[in-house]
């Protein structure tokens, strides 16, 4: 089994268990019913995004040294070595996150294993779908040959390509990213304006011009749903945003606890004004 699937599996029995404990014991605490059932979701989501996220994460870093390697293949290859002995001789170079897979694949290669069998298993153990297609023309191009460096020079160029358009994009859509920011923080500024301006004048109409008990608990009842209001914002704002800015949705787990925590860490404070 996964881990993946193991964290799913004994999350999801946690967060039964403590929606259950809030049907049965909390229903009627209102305010608190409503905030731990919001809280059970998002302990339930936060753990899968962050694996995914650090899943990507791990693929995206061996894709950026990936460039490198096949720079210094290119070379090798063109001083008239065979790809296993280009392997060899820049095993030993560092490649960051890629060096254990490369050491692990040119250890196979000593071994006396087949180079297409050992460069589709060093492939596939990136889990990286454009490291994959490029070891699929390498393997390709070995086993039927023909001219083996300009094939090599123009794998390598797709791959320096893709790390430029990558990062070309990563600045074209830090602007949305910033917006989605201001965004979240003009709703906290109405959210907060709601609470300290109109709220108040809610609960003195409601008793008559008097605040009493029915106008405290209307201000309870409106403080709570802020409070949900901007979790649930920042939650689903952040996931936007990692959408909008990194291509994947796990990316934005990081931006929802940001925007979660100072979203309620502004609003608490606020009360103090």
């Amino acid at each position: 089994m996964g881990r993946l699937k193991t964290i799913t599996i004994v999350n999801g029995i946690i967060v039964a268990v403590i929606i259950l404990f809030d049907f049965l014991f909390l229903r009627e605490i209102s305010n608190l019913f409503s905030l731990i059932i919001i809280l059970a979701i998002i302990m339930f989501v936060v753990p899968i995004a962050l694996i995914k996220y650090y899943e990507g994460w791990k693929v995206t870093s061996l894709e950026d040294t990936f460039s490198p390697f096949m720079r210094d293949l290119v070379e090798s290859v063109r001083s008239g070595m065979a790809l296993p002995q280009a392997i060899e001789v820049i095993a030993d170079n560092d490649y960051g996150s890629l060096s254990p897979y490369i050491k692990r694949l040119n250890a196979q290669l000593s071994w006396g294993i087949p180079f297409e069998n050992a460069f589709l298993a060093f492939s596939r153990s990136t889990k990286s779908k454009l490291i994959g297609r490029i070891a699929s023309t390498i393997i390709e191009s070995h086993r039927f040959g023909g001219n083996l460096t300009d094939i090599l020079e123009a794998i390598s160029t797709t791959a320096v390509e893709t790390e430029r358009l990558r990062e070309e994009r990563k600045l074209y859509m830090s602007s949305h990213m910033i917006t989605g920011y201001i965004i979240f923080f003009v709703f906290l500024v109405v959210i907060i304006g709601l609470e300290k301006f109109l709220v108040p004048s809610l609960s003195q109409s409601s008793s008559g011009g008097l605040i009493g008990n029915a106008g405290k608990d209307m201000s309870a009842d409106y403080k709570a749903m802020f409070r949900n209001l901007i979790i649930i914002q920042g939650f689903f704002a952040g996931l936007v945003i990692g959408k909008m800015s990194e291509g994947a949705v796990a990316s934005g787990i990081k931006h929802s606890l940001i925007l979660m925590i100072v979203g309620i860490l502004m609003y608490v404070m606020s009360s103090f004004l």
